[in-house]
């Protein structure tokens, strides 16, 4: 690897003796190098690479102070901040010919070794290590003894050189000019195909004599390894030959049959070729299909290419180009089965039933592609295969989390080993019908890096006037996806581009009321948990009270999800008193939830704060559902200053500032004094800080938060809010009301504040909504904060009386 090198070395080496003895007369403190898998021998040139800062640091002061350093192996390479101990003790000193730096940050240099050194102790660690090293001398033994020894040594390098493709002739020149036996050890051990801890080894080996001699034993090893590795090639070649003549005598065996008549009517090319005449397949995949056959009859079974194409093949004969299965367009049976699988949903049945109702009356329609947007546990993906069940067609699911490589949709080119159809065609070919339901699971976790978006891939899969030709990288023919109809599911919409929201038609499924958990649970859950425990009907009762004491007191979520666990965990606590003998039917109560799960995990927060000035409850929209948070403010005296805290995010920054702001140029308006706002330090905090939040939707509430403090009036009891704020004071629309209603129901909110642009939304509100809470609307915020605070007169009649409570649900 460093012949050349070495070559010059040899050449500098003897023209700078003087100066690498007064490099060794240099002071005995020397910056440490650490070496990963390299070792540099005394005389030798060695090109090295650094990319750590605190090693091009020492690089450097080296340079400027031209003097030398030392160069010890770590022991282990894994190690990225080496200590002492982590180091051999014994190395090189080396002095640094040259150094180039590279834009990457990298630094690589060539450094020359001077002298076998020791450690003594060890003097700094910073910036870099430091230590006292002591020179150590070698040892001669008799020179009658080392020329034999050397003249062997030779012989072995001849031969060594003969053998192995990485030493060339060059170098064995480069070991006979050595002059010196420790110099030929040196240079033959450094080019040596070795471990690097045996190349340490002879590093660490002062007896001239012996160091030489293990290095023989090494060469006359690394001689009998390369003999008996030519060996075996030759043996495999010999073999190679075999095959060849075994083929030619199989190929004229083959002809000799055919002319006797006894041909093999069943090959691959007759086989292939009667599947593509069956497969009905549409022109332009015929003729690809064709063009391979011909080229696998021409091919070798035994090459390479030929299973290639084979299984090219088997792909084009195996998809289902032309069958489908038959839709089921009973609208009354379709409608029955939706109902059995999922509680409510009307908005999707009905999407369904439609799809279907036009199916009927014209048969070529495509395939609808919908988008089911919703928090987690609301039943999308279990709604797919209901539709699928429905319309009595296959099912198969993509699941797309994660999911960073384009190759996955569109499939892998078939240049590459291994390669394969995208999941699309894939599933295809698993369901066997051209017109399967494909589920889309998770779009909006799509990723993206140096291997493609995916979810630029999906933008031909997912528009209905180009997936009639869908081409797929590794058929590199046009699949027609127009029949397909593909259901893609999602918890939030923002993280998907808006090109691919475009193609899609969202539906969007909110959470769930406790009325209908308490019904889905009860229809479904239970009946589902009791099966998979092995209980049935006779063996427990768990009562609508318990039900309700868990979706109140150990469930907080939109979906399902968790109420399943946890009446899977009372089906454990059944099936064990079942399982030990208890022969009576087991009631569930509401008083045995305790008992049965622990503590309460959850405590409805509307519920325990009510009358707090500067307290304003807020209603959030997540991923998972609704939430009830709560707006806090105080002010101390300072210098006008307004602090956030809370994990906020910059919209809701802004936000807050733009609430400060109207309050300030209302203040006349809502009775705010002049006092109050000067030289008063302002605070607003939205608890759970580890929880980032962020949007438009608290400004109304951070207006009324900051009225509520410098007014010191608190709100009205069980009411909450939620609304964008202008500087003018226009009170304007937000998303995800469903889902915020649903919190303050769960909540024992019974009147939220919104928007007026927000009225023609609450049309589709559950009725139990409609009928607990109480919505208010206003366009204008001043009205709105007049509205939340109590005023002076009611303030003073609930004097001396306990704050309103909050209806528990």
């Amino acid at each position: 690897m460093y012949i050349d090198e070495v070559i010059v070395t040899d050449v500098r080496s003897k023209a700078t003796d003087n100066e690498i003895k007064a490099d060794q007369e240099d002071s005995p403190v020397v910056p440490i190098l650490p070496l990963k898998g390299t070792i540099v021998f005394p005389y030798l040139i060695v090109p090295l690479m650094i990319q750590d800062a605190e090693q091009t640091r020492l690089v450097d002061d080296a340079l400027m102070r031209g003097s030398r350093i030392g160069l010890f192996l770590q022991q282990n390479t894994d190690v990225e901040h080496p200590a002492p101990e982590d180091l051999y003790q014994v190395g090189a000193t080396g002095n640094i010919l040259k150094m180039l730096r590279f834009p990457d940050g990298s630094v690589r240099f060539l450094i020359q070794g001077l002298s076998r050194v020791r450690i003594k102790r060890i003097v700094s660690r910073h910036p870099y290590l430091s230590a006292e090293v002591e020179e150590v001398r070698e040892k001669v033994d008799d020179p009658v003894k080392m020329e034999a020894l050397q003249r062997s040594l030779m012989d072995g390098i001849q031969k060594l050189v003969e053998l192995a493709p990485y030493l060339t002739e060059e170098f064995h020149i480069s070991a006979h000019n050595q002059d010196s036996a420790s110099k030929l050890t040196d240079f033959v051990a450094s080019n040596l195909n070795i471990p690097v801890e045996k190349k340490q080894e002879l590093l660490e080996e002062l007896n001239v004599y012996r160091r030489m001699n293990r290095l023989f034993q090494m060469i006359t090893k690394e001689t009998e390894v390369l003999e008996l590795s030519q060996m075996i090639q030759a043996k495999a070649a010999n073999e190679l030959g075999k095959s060849q003549r075994d083929y030619i005598l199989r190929e004229q065996l083959k002809a000799i049959k055919k002319e006797l008549g006894d041909g093999d009517d069943k090959s691959d090319v007759d086989e292939f070729e009667r599947k593509i005449e069956a497969a009905g397949m549409p022109e332009t995949a015929e003729q690809a299909a064709y063009k391979e056959l011909d080229r696998l009859s021409h091919m070798a079974p035994s090459s390479a290419e030929y299973t290639v194409t084979r299984t090219y093949l088997d792909w084009l004969v195996s998809l289902p180009w032309s069958k489908s299965s038959q839709d089921k367009l009973d609208l009354k049976r379709a409608k029955k089965i939706l109902d059995e699988d999922h509680y409510n949903l009307e908005k999707v049945k009905d999407r369904i039933l439609e799809f279907l109702a036009v199916r009927k009356l014209k048969s070529d329609i495509k395939g609808p592609i919908l988008c089911f947007v919703g928090p987690p546990g609301v039943g999308k993906t279990s709604l797919g295969k209901s539709i699928a069940r429905a319309m009595g067609r296959e099912f198969a699911r993509v699941s797309l989390g994660g999911m960073r490589d384009e190759a996955e949709i569109r499939g892998h080119r078939r240049t590459y080993i291994g390669s394969m159809p995208g999941r699309i065609i894939q599933s295809i070919k698993r369901c066997g019908t051209n017109n399967p339901v494909v589920m889309l699971d998770e779009v909006d976790k799509l990723g993206s890096d140096f291997r493609g978006d995916p979810s630029a891939a999906l933008l031909e899969v997912l528009d209905p006037e180009q997936n009639d030709s869908f081409s797929d990288h590794y058929l590199e023919v046009p699949f027609d996806l127009s029949k397909v109809m593909f259901i893609t599911t999602a918890n939030w919409m923002e993280p998907i581009p808006a090109v691919l929201r475009d193609r899609m038609e969202v539906i969007n499924l909110p959470g769930y009321t406790d009325i209908e958990k308490l019904a889905i649970a009860k229809e479904h859950l239970i009946p589902k948990q009791l099966g998979n425990h092995g209980l049935t009907k006779s063996n427990v009762a768990i009562e609508d009270s318990a039900i309700k004491t868990i979706i109140d007191g150990y469930t907080r979520e939109a979906g399902l999800r968790n109420l399943e666990r946890e009446i899977a965990a009372v089906s454990r606590k059944v099936a064990r008193k079942v399982a030990s003998g208890s022969k009576k039917k087991i009631s569930v109560k509401a008083a045995d939830i305790p008992r049965m799960l622990g503590p309460v995990k959850f405590v409805r927060e509307g519920l325990t704060r009510q009358g707090t000035i500067g307290v304003v409850p807020a209603l959030a929209y997540t991923a998972v559902g609704g939430e009830l948070l709560f707006i806090e403010a105080t002010s101390m005296p300072g210098k006008d200053t307004l602090t956030l805290t809370g994990h906020l995010g910059d919209i809701m920054k802004e936000s807050a500032q733009a609430a400060l702001s109207f309050i300030r140029s209302n203040a006349q308006e809502l009775r705010v004094s002049a006092e109050s706002l000067e030289k008063k330090d302002i605070h607003i905090h939205v608890p759970s800080g580890a929880t980032p939040k962020d949007g438009p939707s608290a400004g109304i509430t951070m207006v009324v938060a900051l009225a509520s403090l410098f007014t010191q009036r608190p709100t009205r009891p069980c009411l909450a809010m939620t609304g964008e704020i202008t500087l003018r004071g226009q009170l304007l629309p937000i998303g995800g009301l469903k889902e915020k209603l649903l919190a303050a129901y769960r909540a024992g909110i019974n009147m939220v504040v919104l928007p007026e642009g927000n009225r023609k939304d609450a049309i589709e509100l559950p009725p139990e909504i409609k009928k607990s809470v109480k919505l208010k609307f206003f366009s204008e915020v001043l009205p709105a904060v007049k509205f939340a605070l109590n005023g002076p007169r009611e303030r003073s009649k609930s004097k001396g009386k306990k704050p309103a409570k909050c209806k528990k649900r």
